[in-house]
């Protein structure tokens, strides 16, 4: 098989990306008969007063062609006498921002077109910062229409010189600029006479020879994609090989169990073979039972480790704002969990680049944050495991896609519980969720939980009793029955932090760390709370013994 080239056109709408590719299919002979047919028939009533439209050739859609611009991403396979392709045209509307991110993920390389007229836009700097966040390292950035400047030398190296300042802004490494016309046909698939000025190769010449190297990952590593157990006899683990080689006898790693195990047997479709590499897609059996099921990791000669919270740049896609403290689903690799965005670091300016503090993130904005999951899975660095380091969030209630991004550092802290301490005395340390606020998401119909900055408390502090969705009394005590700790709280300041073993009933109310009424008004009820504790159902436990609605309500948002 020719060497595969995977690409992405992208810039701003009406740009020329479609017909661009068009173009390339066209000129280059790669349509059938009744295709090229089909298309000047078509072109005839299209938007181009009868000139051949080349841009319908992707715009599949009947709400493409009568708005003249992309919605949905468009897939072609083509291939030339020296490579083959596979193309993603996407769309260039600031509104189709996510289908564009979609395309972007799959790529190598992108095209990037920018209007000779107007330059470089801020949907431009968009998309290119998009490329870069998807890990693509190869971009073309085509001039188009340059026949609407007359072929002008001086405006291409105006916006030659835009350009060169956007890869300096986002350290883009592979950068070439080319002056075409994607309507007429100009360094499009030949040279052109009209840009004697141009020494470089035209587009489909550079395509097919530019070498695309993939990110060199450490060891073998394969995400468990499916559990494959046809009889009693046999049980092996689907997935594709992300990186390296895998052998029969190798000895492998099993994560999250750490379990060490040897490869018995490799399938690929219905043959045994002896080896397979990355990009395969394998079954492989192991010569004794682990703990395996679909999320986990088998590897090899790497040090993929086990975390729960990571520093991540994300695309938001939501039309709804992202909410901080809210629970989404993450996707990682092939493992699903819930997760929430604990802070918001910054938002970055598509424009200028700029590191902006912000407390709320819109859609198609870009962004640093931190996450914390529910549970510690195998993840790394996007930079050196692409697999394992790109993610997405799902809303819990529409399940549609809120967010992609990739992990940019893995957070080196012990334990979860550190992420969400609220109450700390010499070593005693408390989870608190008694200040998080629970609001009803009017156009969701859903409630989500917010959770402020964290902030940590001690003997002497003064907490705040009173929130938007919550109303404590100025003196009450707090069980924590998760860390086992008691706090006691006098006129609004921290009295006491002790271990719960410690703790006596002295006539104040008291709540869990949740901020949940404990019914319980004597030293005997409390006894008996955590005798319940230990021999109950964790739902019959707190019907009987918690009330949500003593101190906290659910306000409309």
């Amino acid at each position: 098989m020719k060497d595969l080239l995977k690409f992405i056109t992208c810039g701003s709408v009406d740009d020329g990306k479609s017909t661009l590719i068009g173009h390339i299919l066209y000129d280059a002979k790669l349509l059938y008969a009744d295709q090229k047919r089909a298309l000047e028939l078509d072109s005839k009533v299209g938007s181009r007063g009868g000139a051949i439209d080349y841009s319908l050739l992707l715009d599949g859609l009947m709400a493409e062609r009568e708005q003249g611009i992309t919605i949905d991403v468009a897939y072609r396979y083509f291939t030339t006498d020296n490579r083959s392709f596979i193309v993603a045209d996407t769309p260039g509307h600031e509104e189709y921002t996510r289908n564009m991110a979609v395309g972007a993920s799959f790529a190598d390389l992108s095209i990037i077109l920018i209007d000779a007229k107007q330059g470089v836009l801020v949907q431009t700097k968009r998309h290119a910062r998009i490329c870069e966040l998807m890990g693509i390292k190869h971009f073309v950035f085509a001039i188009n229409k340059m026949d609407l400047v007359g072929y002008s030398e001086e405006r291409f190296i105006e916006i030659e010189k835009e350009v060169l300042k956007l890869q300096e802004e986002l350290s883009l490494e592979n950068i070439v600029t080319i002056p075409l016309c994607a309507t007429e046909g100009d360094n499009v698939t030949s040279k052109s006479e009209n840009t004697p000025w141009y020494n470089g190769m035209h587009l489909l010449e550079y395509l097919e020879n530019v070498e695309v190297d993939d990110i060199s990952e450490e060891g073998f590593y394969m995400p468990v994609q499916r559990v494959c157990r046809p009889d009693h006899t046999f049980r092996g683990f689907q997935g594709q090989i992300e990186s390296g080689i895998i052998n029969v006898g190798d000895e492998i790693t099993a994560l999250p169990s750490n379990e060490k195990v040897k490869v018995k047997s490799i399938h690929v479709t219905d043959k045994r073979v002896s080896e397979a590499s990355k990009g395969q897609p394998v079954t492989i059996q192991l010569d004794k039972e682990v703990d395996v099921s679909r999320g986990c990791i088998l590897l090899k000669g790497t040090d993929i480790k086990l975390s729960n919270s990571f520093t991540t740049e994300i695309l938001w896609m939501d039309d709804s704002e992202l909410i901080c403290g809210k629970e989404y689903i993450v996707k990682i690799g092939t493992k699903m969990l819930s997760g929430i965005v604990t802070e918001l670091k910054y938002k970055i300016d598509v424009n200028s680049g700029e590191h902006l503090n912000t407390q709320d993130l819109k859609k198609n904005e870009i962004a640093v944050c931190n996450i914390l999951l529910s549970e510690k899975v195998a993840a790394d660095e996007f930079t050196r495991h692409k697999n394992l380091g790109e993610f997405i969030l799902i809303d819990r209630i529409t399940n549609m896609t809120s967010a992609c991004g990739v992990i940019k550092e893995i957070s080196s802290h012990k334990e979860n519980k550190a992420d969400n301490i609220a109450f700390e005395f010499n070593d005693l340390q408390g989870r608190g969720d008694i200040f998080e606020e629970f609001y009803y998401n009017t156009e969701s119909l859903s409630i989500y939980k917010y959770r402020p900055a964290s902030k940590v408390y001690t003997i002497g502090d003064e907490i705040p009793v009173n929130g938007e969705s919550y109303e404590y009394p100025e003196s009450f005590d707090i069980l924590i029955l998760r860390d086992k700790i008691a706090i006691s709280v006098r006129n609004r300041k921290i009295s006491t932090i002790k271990s719960i073993d410690e703790y006596k009933y002295s006539n104040y109310k008291v709540i869990n760390g949740r901020g949940f009424a404990i019914k319980a008004n004597s030293q005997d009820q409390i006894e008996k709370l955590l005798d319940d504790r230990k021999n109950m159902s964790e739902g019959d436990f707190m019907e009987k013994w918690f009330d949500f609605e003593t101190y906290r309500k659910v306000k409309f948002h």
